[in-house]
């Protein structure tokens, strides 16, 4: 994949992007495994949900946001997003593991 400043047609930009989003969705499955990881423990909603860890985490990631030029309101509503996707699935492994 090109580097963005050396695309010479809309089809390569296109292609970098692409790569991209699969290099990000494959971050995402390793992210998972880690929160599957979490749960091992975990032994209740309440830890699952970490309330305070998700407050500093989100604040960590708009400081990252803001050093990356990035919007960090957009960034926290897309990890709040992810959070709470991946809070249900470690939700799922601690409740199977209790029923």
């Amino acid at each position: 994949m090109k580097p963005a400043e050396e695309c010479e047609t809309l089809e390569e930009v296109r292609a970098g992007i692409d790569g991209l989003d699969r290099e990000l969705l494959a971050l995402l499955g390793r992210r998972a495994a880690y929160v599957h990881a979490a749960a091992r423990f975990k032994r209740d909603s309440e830890a699952v949900r970490a309330p305070d860890r998700v407050r500093a985490m989100l604040e960590q990631r708009r400081a990252w946001a803001q050093e990356e030029g990035l919007d960090p309101e957009v960034i926290a509503q897309l990890f709040t997003l992810l959070v709470e996707y991946f809070t249900r699935r470690e939700q799922a492994v601690v409740d199977g593991r209790q029923g």
